[in-house]
C-alpha cells in the first residue's frame, strides 16, 4: 500500500499515529481536502498522521487484511509509536473493524465513520433477535461472507467489563440519514456512552466531516502539551 506521512510538526514526530483509510473510489488525499489533517493540527492534537491509498481493490482480492498489516502497522510499530489509532471512512471503517478481527492487538483505537457492516439481511436478523446483546450468533459461520464473522466480534463490546477491556477503543461517527444507518444503530447500542456520535445527513464529506471534528473532541489522544516527541531523523514508514 502507497502511504504519506505527515510528522506532528516539521522536524519532529509523535509517539502517537492516526491511520486514514478512505471509502471506496476516494482518494487518500481527500482527508487533507476536506480537512481532516486541519483540524487535528487546529485541536492542537500532537499525533502524526497517514494517509494509506487503500483502495477498493484491496477489498476484492481479499489482500486488504494482510497488506495493511505488513505495509503500514508492522513497520510502524517497528519505527517506534506506542499508540496508534485506524480512522476509516465506509468501506475504510469495515476495513479497521476486520483487520482488528483477523489480526487482534495491532492498533489501540479505531473511528469507524459511517463503517460498512455488511448485509442488511444479517443486520435485520440481529435486529429481530432484539439487537446485538441478545442475538446469537451461529457457532460456526454459515457462510465465507466476512460480515458472518465481524457482527459476533463487535458483539464483544456488549460484554461487561473486564472482558471488553482487551478490545481496542471503538468510536463509531454517522450521519441519521445514512444508507447504512440501521446497522450502525445495532453497533451503537452496544458501545459505552461518548463513544457514539451522529449528525443530520447522509453517506458523505460533509457529514463526515463534521463526526470527524465532534469526535476529535473526546478522543483520548495526546496534546503537545504532554506528548512524547522524537526527532523526525528516526526511521519512520514511508
Amino acid at each position: 500500500m502507497d502511504t504519506h506521512l505527515q510528522t506532528a510538526r516539521p522536524g519532529q514526530r509523535s509517539d502517537t499515529l492516526l491511520v486514514f483509510l478512505p471509502g471506496a473510489f476516494l482518494k487518500p488525499e481527500e482527508f487533507e481536502r476536506e480537512g481532516f489533517v486541519a483540524a487535528v493540527r487546529e485541536r492542537d492534537v500532537a499525533a502524526d498522521v497517514m494517509l494509506v491509498d487503500a483502495n477498493v481493490s484491496y477489498y476484492y482480492d481479499q489482500s486488504f487484511v494482510q497488506r495493511l498489516s505488513d505495509d503500514v502497522l508492522a513497520p510502524a510499530r517497528s519505527a517506534g509509536y506506542a499508540n496508534i489509532w485506524l480512522v476509516g471512512i465506509s468501506i475504510g471503517g469495515f476495513g479497521a473493524l476486520t483487520h482488528e478481527l483477523s489480526r487482534p492487538g495491532l492498533v489501540d483505537g479505531i473511528v469507524a465513520l459511517a463503517p460498512y457492516l455488511g448485509r442488511r439481511p444479517l443486520g435485520a436478523e440481529i435486529q429481530k433477535a432484539g439487537g446485538l446483546r441478545t442475538w446469537t450468533a451461529p457457532e460456526t459461520p454459515s457462510d465465507d461472507e466476512v460480515d458472518r464473522k465481524l457482527w459476533p466480534w463487535l458483539q464483544q463490546y456488549a460484554a461487561p467489563q473486564p472482558a471488553a477491556r482487551t478490545l481496542p477503543a471503538l468510536y463509531l461517527g454517522y450521519g441519521l440519514a445514512d444508507r447504512f444507518a440501521a446497522n450502525h444503530r445495532l453497533l451503537a447500542d452496544v458501545l459505552p456512552e461518548g463513544h457514539v456520535f451522529t449528525t443530520e445527513g447522509g453517506h458523505d464529506w460533509p457529514q463526515w466531516s463534521r463526526l470527524w471534528r465532534s469526535l476529535l473532541a473526546v478522543l483520548p489522544l495526546p496534546s503537545f502539551a504532554t506528548a512524547t516527541m522524537q526527532s523526525a531523523e528516526m526511521a519512520v514508514p514511508a
